[in-house]
């Protein structure tokens, strides 16, 4: 006999896993699934990419200071930050006349083989924070909604669904909330949104114990773990029923549970075992957990994972998000994601893979020593109290937040190869003044290439409710192979 327990009974007891499963765990999300509702009747384009890796560099990575380097300004006590534009000089690329901030050199040997975008134009939000930026980069729209907006990870699994039925459509690498003040507003786009459980992330916050993920609990064997299962789902069933749970949501649930089990019971599941990498490859990888994710997000192409976001971490005041020594804290980013990106791009090539797989890398929003905000709208909350006069190397480096430009690196899966596309001020604080990309272009650019049409859309709330903010993204064909 079943006890009856409320629908957030309901919630909690199938979110949580009560057998341990640490699978389960993580195809679970916080939010529900939404009724069935209406697509919209549109063409999907031919895809020219069949997995999207995004690596997302959170906290906010300078332009200046990697991809579109402008003229270094040396230290010495006593500069004024009126003078400072870059720390770093610019070294050559692969590609003649394309060039990248000084630490960033094998990234620069593999440019050949992928664009540049130098003019991303993030959102005038009001107030800076970052995860109010992260959530307006990953969704395309802008917080607070009246419906929990897709990750743009759900939207692919959604319409495309997964290419291989065994690994997860939607997989989420390098990203732990515990210990992080803001955990919460990152669960908020973290997530299926509306679309529900079923489209939300396989999480892996620490790709070293990606194997922990895929397999039955500790002491249990796989005879067991099938029994176990098997109960669990019976429990399901019946507190779905209980709790007068509507079928869509018992079926998404139940889905869940299914896929994970797939996995479980896979050799796909062997791509998260870390250990199996040929030592010297895991070597190159391994600059930390972003690189290690950077090699779970190849291993995972390659037995056909639909997207992949690998995450520097957002930690509030560390990472990417730098409000002091930012040229020191510079020098440990960039040996971070350096070498496994290169790799990730070289291997994904040599494996034949690179020409049906995007890699995205972006971040939420740009540095400045001078302007937060953007040049035409300066906002009046300022991140950092940055001195006029830099006395202290601690000062040395771009500390307030700037939406006026960024840049972001696409490579394979029917991108341009070898080019740069827009064009930056070479005078601080380096604002667009050529070609600017929105996030809304810059994700139907995206889509246009996975095969999802930018104006595809659901109806929620009886009103549609599209990929792209309000349908109205373009695809920048001047990228596109």
């Amino acid at each position: 006999m079943v006890t009856p327990f409320s629908r957030r009974d309901f919630l909690k007891t199938t979110g949580a896993t009560a057998l341990g499963a640490s699978a389960f765990g993580r195809m679970m999300a916080s939010e529900t699934s939404a009724a069935p509702v209406a697509e919209s009747a549109v063409t999907h384009p031919k895809p020219t990419a069949d997995t999207l890796i995004v690596l997302w560099m959170a906290g906010g990575m300078p332009h200046v200071q990697t991809f579109d380097p402008k003229r270094e300004t040396p230290f010495r006590a006593g500069m004024q930050t009126s003078e400072l534009v870059s720390t770093f000089p610019a070294v050559d690329t692969v590609v003649p006349g394309i060039k990248f901030s000084q630490g960033l050199e094998k990234i620069g040997s593999v440019m050949d083989r992928g664009a540049v975008i130098r003019s991303h134009v993030l959102g005038n939000l009001g107030t800076i924070l970052h995860t109010r930026h992260q959530y307006h980069w990953h969704t395309g729209y802008e917080p607070p909604q009246t419906v929990a907006a897709p990750h743009i990870g759900a939207w692919l699994a959604r319409v495309r669904g997964p290419q291989n039925t065994a690994v997860p459509a939607f997989i989420d690498i390098g990203q732990p909330y515990e210990g992080n003040g803001e955990a919460e507003e990152l669960k908020a786009f973290e997530t299926g949104g509306f679309l529900g459980s079923e489209y939300g992330p396989f999480r892996v916050p620490d790709p070293s114990q990606a194997m922990q993920a895929v397999r039955p609990p500790a002491g249990m064997s796989e005879r067991r773990f099938a029994q176990r299962r098997k109960e669990y789902l019976e429990l399901v069933k019946a507190g779905a029923a209980a709790s007068g749970a509507e079928n869509h949501q018992r079926e998404a649930l139940l889905s869940s549970l299914d896929n994970a089990h797939r996995l479980l019971a896979s050799p796909a599941g062997k791509a998260f075992d870390l250990s199996l990498e040929p030592r010297e490859s895991y070597d190159t990888y391994n600059t930390g957990r972003f690189g290690l994710g950077c090699l779970l997000a190849r291993r995972l192409t390659e037995v056909g994972a639909r997207f992949i976001e690998v995450s520097t971490e957002y930690v509030p005041f560390l990472g990417w998000d730098q409000h002091d020594n930012g040229h020191t804290r510079m020098i440990d980013m960039k040996r971070l994601i350096d070498a496994p990106i290169a790799q990730l791009v070289r291997d994904l090539d040599q494996r034949g893979l690179l020409d049906r797989t995007l890699i995205v890398l972006a971040s939420e929003f740009s540095r400045s020593a001078l302007v937060e905000g953007g040049p035409n709208n300066p906002v009046t909350h300022d991140s950092v109290k940055q001195p006029n006069e830099i006395s202290e190397l601690k000062y040395y480096g771009l500390h307030r937040h700037f939406t006026g430009a960024s840049s972001v690196l696409m490579f394979g899966g029917g991108v341009k190869r070898g080019i740069a596309y827009g064009r930056t001020d070479d005078a601080a604080p380096c604002g667009t003044v050529e070609n600017p990309v929105t996030i809304t272009d810059l994700h139907a650019t995206i889509y246009q290439a996975v095969g999802v049409s930018p104006k595809f859309s659901l109806e929620v709330e009886r009103r549609p409710f599209y990929v792209t903010k309000d349908g109205l993204g373009k695809p920048i064909a001047e990228l596109l192979a």
